[in-house]
């Protein structure tokens, strides 16, 4: 599998397949959220807060630190709105054992779906089944549970070539998505880093890409989706949902 992969990327490295389909946007626009809140000093009211935001506009999901994964749980309800948390957040160098671990303990908690960050320096030294094995064992975890695995490949790190095999990684290793940034880098989503993510995994009904750091406005948001996202994760959801409404009504 990973000499197809290797030798996959180095084809796309020269030539990206053609998109041979349309990427539109589709409403409701709510539907693309995930509304974050990872600040450091975050607190259950505010947890509390959010989910009330989520389950009233129907967010994709709601995403927060994993202390209060129970917390969104009992918040979110059987409303459809999923709850998210992270997994080897924000800089990904712990070992495998240990994100399995804790990703086992949210799922235990009630998240069904688990926004993992790699080990950006393995990829970048070329060990590419270490990446590889953890993702597939990460995958096999979460899925166990019926929930969805994001790998956060952190491209602002990444070149070109070290983009594309980690989202063939990612493609080959069962994860549901690829996610651009944690947030917490030196740089978030780039539009031009969302429609290589989607040149690689392929139409949406294969694979997710979800765009994540930097995204505050509307126009933010079109521009990704326009771009190849299919998630946004943003921690100003409801002002970008209110400047939608607004134009939809001006319009």
């Amino acid at each position: 599998m990973l000499s197809e992969i290797i030798s996959t990327a180095r084809e796309y490295e020269q030539r990206l397949p053609r998109l041979s389909y349309p990427q539109e946007f589709v409403p409701p626009l709510a539907s693309y959220l995930d509304c974050a809140l990872h600040s450091p000093d975050s607190t259950p009211a505010m947890v509390q807060k959010l989910c009330e935001e989520a389950v009233a506009h129907q967010y994709a999901s709601v995403f927060v630190n994993p202390i209060y994964v129970t917390h969104a749980r009992h918040y979110i309800g059987s409303s459809g709105v999923h709850v998210g948390t992270v997994a080897g957040f924000p800089l990904g160098g712990f070992p495998t054992q240990a994100k399995l671990a804790e990703t086992k303990i949210y799922l235990d908690m009630g998240a069904d779906e688990i926004d993992m960050v790699i080990p950006v320096g393995m990829l970048k030294s070329g060990e590419y089944q270490y990446v590889l094995d953890e993702i597939q064992q990460m995958g096999e975890v979460v899925h166990e549970k019926g929930g969805l695995l994001k790998v956060i490949l952190e491209m602002v790190l990444l070149t070109r070539f070290e983009k594309i095999i980690g989202c063939l990684i990612s493609k080959y290793a069962g994860a549901d998505f690829v996610k651009t940034s944690t947030g917490f880098s030196t740089g978030g989503a780039t539009v031009e880093d969302v429609e290589l993510m989607r040149r690689v995994v392929g139409p949406s009904n294969v694979m997710g890409v979800k765009a994540a750091g930097g995204i505050h406005t509307l126009d933010d948001v079109m521009r990704m989706i326009n771009a190849g996202a299919n998630r946004l994760g943003t921690r100003l959801a409801k002002d970008v949902l209110k400047e939608y409404q607004q134009s939809q009504s001006s319009g």
